[in-house]
């Protein structure tokens, strides 16, 4: 591979990893303070779970990103956008819920990033069918993500405004 190649995947890695670290800006105070408190559904991870598995995520992410940009450069550019915009979804879910504390807004905004994932796997499997394996591990965290927000929800009902 050539130097921008390799510049490309470390742009991509970085975008990726750099949204997973403003994600966890909002995440930071409320997994302390507030989260713990919370009533939580069957099924919780313990809270060191969340950091290894949401960096894995994010690295095959931007390798999924990166290998259809590589392929096709910014002729991509539309299948590109969807993946941007599912990655701000993404943080804007970390946001909604952690740093606004608005579980029921969660709830509806991540039934919108499952389905913006899912149709950025759609897009992207008919680019480089590789590129959307990798991110079903990430639409099934999020599939298991949106049932701990429905049960989070459901169980602290009484808690919110």
């Amino acid at each position: 591979m050539d130097a921008k190649t390799w510049l490309g995947l470390i742009v991509f890695l970085a975008i990726c990893l750099g949204a997973g670290g403003l994600g966890s800006f909002f995440t930071a105070n409320s997994v302390r303070d507030w989260y713990p408190r919370l009533r939580k559904p069957a099924g919780t991870p313990p809270n060191w779970v969340f950091g290894p598995v949401w960096t894995t995520l994010y690295v095959l992410m931007a390798v999924s990103a990166w290998l259809v940009w590589r392929e096709y450069g910014w002729g991509a550019r539309s299948a590109l956008l969807i993946f941007f915009a599912q990655l701000a979804l993404n943080v804007a879910w970390s946001g909604i819920f952690f740093g606004s504390r608005l579980i029921g807004v969660a709830l509806a905004a991540i039934v919108v990033l499952w389905l913006a994932i899912a149709f950025n796997i759609l897009v992207f499997y008919w680019l480089k069918p590789v590129s959307a394996v990798l991110l079903v591990p990430y639409l099934l965290w999020v599939t298991y993500a949106s049932y701990l927000n429905f049960g989070i929800w459901r169980l602290n009902r009484d808690l919110q405004a």
